[in-house]
């Protein structure tokens, strides 16, 4: 006989309790909110904060907590960005193949999809906070292994590296959700800057600090273990309090599997994989599409840091803009619209007004980002399906993403254009449209079941 559980809800949403039959699993209904417009939006109430000293982060929100937080996020990304501007500087030292040096550069993507599960495994073993401090410890461990001996310690690192931000990438939403609740705008609004900043920042000063330091590629890329290092001393006062007790396997058999029957979650997963498809198919592919109408190769590298740039002030604006409402599908239409305009521009008239079109597509994408993640929080009702749904979105999400370099690459050698491949990616946003609009209904995802044999 197990025990009951009984959700803590607030009045206006409306869970039903089904008894089910010894052995079934647990399900995920989706309650519809009322059309009413509260000044602030509350789009599920934050579960009990009880048990918070059981390795998980401090119960009450400090401003020690925000700072980790910020910097946990900070380092899920440069380990990625820092790549590509030496890639060149890699492949002449370690004498690299073409594939090969391709496989470097999407090991980290990849990994974002495939790995995803293992942070919500790793939070209900050790809890939140051990789990953070372990993935900071991948982190650094990884990107000092890759600069550390030839081609096995290079891949090897860098999968290390890119496994522990897959486990943090998830795992943010769940922290925001657990401990910032009533804040979940302005929190997201910050760690999800902190992201695409640090991203644009590591992209754009890889190359200066290696030939600063003098150490060549190794120099460039290890250089980024040192803000690691920095967000794992901030996030050791967390790790302070009893040691956290496994839970019961039928639970944690229920969380992978509730969250996913519904189509909500299908609709959250589509969008967040088809903004991630285009993203970094665009950071691969968009200066050699300059290249190709006349523009020079030192510009084109601008016009990608312009709309890199371009993400930050999205970043800072949509998550808040995202929570003042109940229904975000216009918002994500909206987003999608913009980046369609950048599209067209890059397909009709790419040297016309190149800065324009990089800006439109940098702040699309760079909004429809924070945006998908911002949702994962707002239709989940508890931290317990955040994790569940912010796990789901990006494992699936992710491996979508890791093919589309590849596929635009490949349609453009098989045509000699670029055209064919501009026109798949905006018949891409065709989907990013339609499940942005059905993921930004006012609903969120709630547990539903009945204790077996009660």
């Amino acid at each position: 006989m197990r025990a009951s559980f009984t959700p803590v809800v607030p009045q206006r949403l409306r869970l039903s309790l089904r008894r089910r039959r010894p052995g079934a699993d647990y399900d995920a209904r989706v309650t519809e909110l009322p059309a009413r417009r509260p000044r602030r939006a509350t789009a599920s109430a934050p579960e009990p904060l009880a048990r918070a000293s059981e390795g998980r982060v401090a119960a009450h929100p400090s401003p020690l907590l925000l700072v980790g937080v910020a910097l946990m996020a900070a380092n899920m990304r440069p380990l990625a960005t820092s790549v590509g501007p030496l890639i060149h500087q890699i492949d002449s030292g370690l004498r690299l193949s073409g594939a090969a040096a391709g496989l470097l550069l999407t090991i980290p993507v990849f990994c974002f999809g495939a790995v995803a599960p293992l942070g919500a495994l790793l939070q209900r073993r050790l809890g939140m906070a051990r789990t953070v401090a372990l993935i900071l410890c991948a982190v650094i461990a990884g990107l000092l292994a890759r600069v550390s001996g030839g081609v096995v310690l290079l891949f090897a690192g860098t999968t290390l590296a890119a496994a522990g931000a897959a486990c943090g990438n998830v795992l943010l939403p769940v922290v925001v959700r657990q401990r910032f609740a009533a804040r979940v705008g302005s929190i997201s609004a910050l760690y999800t800057t902190a992201l695409v900043g640090t991203a644009a920042v590591a992209a754009a000063a890889t190359v200066p600090l290696a030939h600063a330091i003098g150490a060549g590629w190794r120099g460039g890329l290890a250089i980024w273990a040192a803000p690691a290092f920095v967000a794992l001393l901030v996030w050791l006062p967390q790790l302070r309090g009893g040691r956290a007790a496994p839970e019961p396997a039928d639970n944690r058999q229920a969380r992978m599997r509730e969250v996913t029957r519904h189509r909500l979650t299908w609709q959250l997963t589509l969008f967040f994989a088809t903004q991630s498809w285009g993203f970094y198919a665009t950071l691969a592919w968009m200066p050699s599409v300059f290249e190709s109408h006349g523009i020079g190769s030192t510009s084109a590298g601008l016009l990608l840091g312009l709309s890199g740039i371009m993400a930050v002030p999205a970043a800072l604006a949509v998550p808040s803009l995202a929570t003042r409402s109940r229904d975000q599908s216009r918002i994500a239409v909206a987003l999608t619209a913009i980046t369609l305009l950048g599209y067209f521009g890059l397909l009709l008239a790419p040297a016309g007004a190149p800065a324009l079109w990089a800006i439109l597509i940098g702040f699309g994408q760079g909004a429809c980002f924070p945006l998908a993640l911002t949702m994962i929080v707002l239709r989940s009702g508890s931290a317990r399906l955040t994790a569940g749904l912010s796990t789901h979105v990006q494992c699936v999400g992710y491996l979508l993403a890791a093919a589309g370099p590849f596929v635009i690459g490949a349609l453009h050698d098989a045509t000699g254009s670029w055209s064919v491949s501009l026109i798949v990616l905006i018949a891409i946003l065709v989907p990013q449209a339609l499940s942005g609009a059905g993921a930004g209904r006012a609903r969120t995802l709630s547990a539903a079941g009945a204790p077996v044999g009660a």
